[in-house]
């Protein structure tokens, strides 16, 4: 059940995906050949007009194949023959679902579990916070002049930078007074620097909060991907914080498993595990809509790359060179999966 309930999620993700990227071309009168959800063989597929629809074997990703895509066409349907903006929304419709979904799930998680203020709950005796006069109650609104609005943004902070050193830190007392505070990160036992906060959640107040902190949300997920890949590139990351598609299966069976342990009833034990998976289905949905952003070839940001391009020059890039490009992005990207898959496999095992 936990194996179907993470395909679910996956697929779910894939699909909304890929329907953007289908909604979109259909309402520019571009021929669709192919809506797939999977790669590999296909276990179902229907026709319909133009467009076969397809389910296939391998859940790890999925395709809407458009004619004049990757090729020329002189059809006037074909995706080569339509006016640039049309084909830049098209393409730039697949992350954007992503971040729709996103924002869809966050409302409902919000609704349920609550938000996360930075507002201070607990300020640790004897801590640097408490030496910075900084007290419960407390709302943190800046880090070092950049703003915040989730206690999750001090965490990402402290994990993303040198939490050793001093940090300026914008502070909004509960009086309404406001001031900027130094504070110098303190070693606890375990040796690491700690400020000495703790946050929480808080109920949601109404649909106008839902609909506020999901973006919020929304916006801590996006900072969130984005700082991750900054501490890749540079090196602030283990190999074994990395993780492909069967090292979040791993981590999503762990908190499904948890979400059942921590219930007292089937009823409180299934509420538990939807909410899990909707915490997961909006990480999941922004860090592939950021990821296909990237300028990669064979990613739908190269091929938005290769249209800001012909805007600029206007004129066409040359459809071969174009096609080669995105073939050596592809394939690049393939060895990738490999590498990732068995860095997957190596931390599950050994």
């Amino acid at each position: 059940m936990n194996i179907i309930l993470i395909i679910l999620v996956f697929g779910v993700i894939v699909f909304f995906h890929e329907f953007g990227h289908f909604i979109v071309a259909k309402m520019n009168k571009i021929a669709v050949m192919e809506f797939s959800i999977g790669m590999g063989p296909a276990i179902f597929s229907i026709q319909k007009k133009e467009t076969k629809y397809s389910l296939r074997l391998l859940p790890i990703g999925g395709y809407c194949m458009m004619m004049g895509e990757d090729g020329e066409s002189e059809d006037e349907n074909a995706f080569n023959n339509k006016p640039l903006l049309a084909r830049i929304l098209v393409i730039a419709a697949g992350p954007v679902f992503n971040f729709i979904l996103a924002f869809v799930f966050s409302i409902v998680l919000i609704h349920f579990t609550g938000c996360d203020p930075a507002r201070l709950t607990t300020v640790v005796e004897h801590s640097a916070a408490e030496d910075a006069g900084i007290v419960v109650g407390d709302t943190v609104t800046a880090i070092n002049g950049k703003k915040i609005y989730n206690y999750r943004e001090i965490l990402l902070y402290m994990q993303a930078e040198n939490p050793s050193k001093p940090v300026t830190l914008s502070i909004e007392h509960a009086d309404g007074s406001k001031e900027s505070v130094v504070v110098t990160p303190k070693v606890d036992k375990e040796g690491n620097y700690k400020l000495g906060v703790a946050g929480g959640y808080v109920a949601s107040t109404g649909f106008g909060n839902d609909i506020k902190y999901a973006g919020l949300e929304l916006r801590y997920w996006v900072k969130a991907t984005v700082t991750g890949l900054r501490m890749i590139v540079t090196g602030g990351v283990k190999n074994g914080d990395i993780m492909g598609p069967v090292g979040v299966g791993s981590a999503m069976n762990e908190v499904i498993e948890e979400a059942k342990d921590i219930s007292t009833t089937q009823k409180e034990a299934v509420i538990n595990v939807i909410l899990n998976l909707l915490n997961w289905s909006i990480l999941l949905s922004v860090n592939l809509g950021i990821m296909n952003l990237l300028p990669i070839p064979a990613l739908d940001g190269g091929r938005l790359l290769f249209l800001f391009i012909e805007a600029i020059r206007r004129k066409k890039i040359p459809q071969e060179k174009e096609a080669i490009v995105n073939f050596i992005g592809f394939a690049l990207l393939m060895v990738l999966m490999v590498v990732v898959f068995f860095n997957d496999i190596k931390n599950a095992f050994f």
